[in-house]
């Protein structure tokens, strides 16, 4: 079995499982190999007795088959029961559809019974426990269980059970030059698979993520040089002297720009003065003012004849960068039109918006990944601009700016990154910090609660409705439950709405609907025609609600700390005092980190402390950070091996720039396989 076959040619899935399989992107043998656990569970001691505080998901109990064992033929299934005891209490185990359980369960023998422990009105039942001998089950005890994430009709067990079939079948070259594993004791990639999905210790698992991590940074770190090696130095022929609409906006602001936004303003002047075309990174915090900047500076490339364009990574985020560059437009008598392309416009919209682009009309042009489709042609493109950059790939990014004769390349993120560390990811752009909030900001108030205090929260929120401010409410997957995410975000919605009943209407947002459903539920809570949005991460970027003054975040701890404050960008947006509640699940193990968002609202200091608190065996870095779209790699946790990668991809390069060797060819070979893969389009 080769990385590439179908994932179908993997035992055990056939095309029912494989659409299911693909509704998580894989759809290849290797893609499995890459789909890393989302955490790790271990296996129970078998309880000794049977209490009402035992009930529960994930009992053991050992027990010795006495009764007899029954099956029993249904039209619609075979049922198979039996009866042990645990110190004299009896409990009944039912299996469905699996009627060769019999042939396990013989009578005198001790068996240990895995599952969910029931309490019904004649006593203590367990379904579908899963069998094992004591030998067995006590071989399980000492190991980390992989715990996936899943979708609808898709068990933990199928996904381990495949899995566990390609690291058995299928072939491994190891494409990492021999001087650079045994440099950095790397272990081998084979093993690193083996030991990151069935881990025997946490030390093992330990050392499996660092050289996946290894991977990970390579990988990307070599396609951005590579990418860069076949860019010339390019002549900067842009000219930008105009200024009178520029300045008209700038000092006719109703708020003086900070000094972030000011000094950034300037640096991007001075790259424009310069002999070659350059590009620039602009770095800042949650509302701290990055759009004004880029409307500002796309502006005075219109007065100087130039398009502008700006690429936002959803609809919502889109949509809502026209409403305002609209509004601008208009507040300022400003003689320049505003276009929107999104993939989910009318064929009949999109062919009118392409004429109009393909004119030499001056003009901003904001749209989604539409903007690099290849019907897509400018006339005059001086400026483009990545909004939530972190979002697209390299790929994507570049796509846009080709659109154009070497434009001026502005990318926005406001994810904080230290200064060393978007070195080594952006190279050679240039970066501007807004560190600073807009001066009628105030700080948002924060409060992490308990699961018990959740109606506390629920009251708080009332409060604010009542005052004619609105909430949003971040409710994540519950995986255990393996519901969509749809099914998760709408039961909670529907929950929220009885709580409420006639005082707040209550929104429902989730990824799984379509850009117009999205648009319409924002736009619907952005007109306050609804007031309490229960929502997933999908509100993370960039959706611009002011009179949004409170958020919720239920089971805070499964965030990580730049995520929460992504999210909890959202209020505070406004003149209003705003709030966040973190809702954590009970557990003490993140209570450090939940402190840190509870003092701080500076997403650099946040980042800094959150690197601090990570140690090297923190595993669920990037599933709970969720920075730059990497699979298991973390820039903050992993900043070591970043920085050590970076020196070997430089060094491989110096020597061997065209991987015209052996080993550049395997890294090639290596490249080309992965090109489809999830974390391709960072």
């Amino acid at each position: 079995m080769y990385y590439n076959d179908n994932i179908t040619t993997i035992k055990g899935i056939g095309d029912k499982t494989a659409k299911l399989f693909s509704k998580l992107q894989l759809t290849r043998a290797g893609d499995l190999l890459d789909y890393y656990p989302r955490t790790y569970s271990t296996f129970p001691e078998p309880i000794d007795t049977i209490t009402d505080d035992k009930v529960t998901d994930g009992v053991a109990i050992a027990a010795r088959i006495r009764s007899q064992v029954y099956n029993r033929h249904t039209p619609r299934m075979d049922v198979t029961t039996t009866k042990v005891e645990v110190q004299g209490i009896p409990v009944e185990l039912v299996w469905f559809r699996m009627p060769y359980i019999r042939s396990q369960l013989e009578p005198g023998k001790v068996l240990i019974f895995y599952g969910a422990l029931k309490k019904e009105s004649k006593g203590y039942k367990m379904e579908q426990p899963t069998v094992y001998t004591p030998e067995q089950y006590g071989a399980l005890l000492s190991s980390l269980q992989p715990v996936y994430h899943l979708t609808k009709g898709l068990s933990n067990n199928t996904v381990k059970k495949s899995v566990r079939a390609v690291l058995d079948e299928v072939l491994y070259e190891d494409y990492i030059p021999c001087t650079y594993l045994d440099k950095h004791e790397l272990t081998g990639l084979k093993e690193a698979y083996e030991q990151v999905h069935f881990p025997e210790s946490f030390d093992e698992l330990t050392v499996a993520r660092r050289r996946l991590v290894y991977d990970e940074f390579f990988d990307f770190l070599m396609r951005v040089q590579l990418e860069k090696s076949k860019e010339a130095i390019i002549e900067n022929h842009l000219s930008i002297g105009n200024r009178n609409y520029y300045d008209k906006v700038r000092w006719s602001l109703p708020f003086q720009l900070t000094q972030g936004q000011s000094e950034c303003l300037e640096a991007m002047e001075e790259d424009l003065l310069k002999s070659y075309a350059s590009q620039r990174l602009v770095q800042g915090d949650v509302g701290s003012g990055k759009t004004i900047v880029a409307f500002l500076m796309m502006l005075r490339f219109l007065e100087n004849g130039y398009q502008a364009a700006i690429m936002a990574p959803t609809e919502v985020l889109a949509t809502q960068h026209y409403e305002t560059f609209i509004s601008y437009c208009r507040d300022y008598d400003l003689p320049f039109s505003v276009y929107l392309l999104t993939g989910s416009m009318k064929a009949a919209e999109k062919r009118q918006v392409y004429a109009r682009i393909a004119s030499d009309e001056p003009c901003f042009v904001i749209g989604t990944h539409a903007l690099i489709q290849q019907k897509v042609e400018f006339c005059n493109l001086g400026i483009v601009v990545t909004d939530e950059q972190h979002r697209f790939g390299v790929k994507q990014r570049l796509q846009l700016s080709t659109k154009g004769d070497a434009p001026y390349v502005v990318v926005m993120s406001a994810t904080p990154i230290p200064r060393t560390l978007a070195m080594i990811l952006y190279g050679d752009m240039k970066i501007s910090t807004i560190r600073s909030a807009p001066k009628n900001r105030l700080p948002i108030k924060n409060a992490v609660l308990d699961a018990k205090e959740r109606m506390k929260a629920y009251k708080f929120i009332g409060k604010e409705i009542q005052a004619s401010h609105q909430a949003y409410i971040i409710c994540p997957l519950v995986e255990a439950s393996e519901k969509t995410e749809a099914e998760n975000v709408t039961e909670y919605a529907g929950k929220v709405q009885q709580l409420f009943g006639d005082h707040a209407v209550v929104g429902c947002l989730h990824g799984r609907m379509t850009p117009q459903e999205k648009n319409d539920i924002m736009t619907r809570f952005a007109n306050n025609e609804i007031q309490i949005l229960v929502s997933t991460t999908v509100v993370e970027v960039g959706v611009n609600v002011p009179n949004a003054t409170v958020m919720m975040i239920e089971n805070a701890n499964r965030f990580g700390l730049a995520q929460l404050h992504q999210l909890r960008g959202r209020v505070g947006r406004g003149s209003d005092q705003s709030y966040c509640m973190f809702i954590r699940d009970g557990s003490d193990k993140d209570a450090k980190r939940l402190e840190i968002l509870n003092k701080s609202n500076d997403g650099f200091e946040i980042a800094a402390e959150d690197l601090k608190l990570r140690g090297p065996g923190d595993f669920y870095g990037i599933r709970q950070s969720g920075e730059m779209n990497f699979q298991i790699a973390d820039i903050y946790q992993d900043a070591d091996v970043l920085s050590m990668v970076s020196e070997d991809v430089n060094e491989i390069l110096s020597i061997d720039p065209e991987l015209s060797s052996d080993d550049g060819k395997e890294i090639l070979r290596h490249l080309r396989q992965k090109e489809h893969q999830i974390y391709d389009n960072l």
